[in-house]
């Protein structure tokens, strides 16, 4: 029996990235255009409006690098969206939303969740629970 070939349009990693990008792109599209946020600007917003605060947390919670966390933080913090303080322990920075971060997030995120509805419309309850476990579960195994 020979080995498996390699099909790229085959290949999970492939497919996830296409999709990914595809529903990254969706999205993007509607944070740049209609509030002037990028991707990695309005995970780190939502991150912080959901109880995140320092760098190591974003990092955690957003999937993202530390590079792409500061900048955005950096950018929310120019626009006055997000202030430094003292974390709990007094030796670390934390973010927090202002009252005009407190604003735009209750602004984009009805947007979003439409995005989401939209973008699973046409898949049914049962079918929207198991997508999520077995990324849930990808996510597990991916894990070294």
């Amino acid at each position: 029996m020979g080995a498996k070939q390699l099909i790229l349009a085959e290949f999970l990693p492939y497919r996830l990235s296409v999709a990914a990008n595809a529903v990254a792109d969706r999205v993007a599209q509607v944070y740049r255009t209609r509030f002037g946020l990028r991707i990695p600007e309005w995970r780190v917003l939502a991150v912080v409006a959901e109880g995140a605060a320092t760098q190591a947390e974003l990092v955690e919670k957003t999937a993202m690098d530390k590079m792409t966390v500061s900048r955005a933080a950096k950018a929310l913090v120019a626009r006055g969206l997000l202030a430094r303080t003292r974390a709990k322990d007094r030796r670390t920075l934390a973010l927090a939303l202002t009252p005009e971060g407190e604003r735009l997030h209750a602004e984009v995120a009805p947007h979003a969740l439409a995005i989401e509805a939209e973008l699973l419309s046409g898949f049914t309850e049962a079918e929207r629970a198991m997508l999520m476990a077995l990324l849930a579960r990808l996510a597990a195994c991916a894990r070294p």
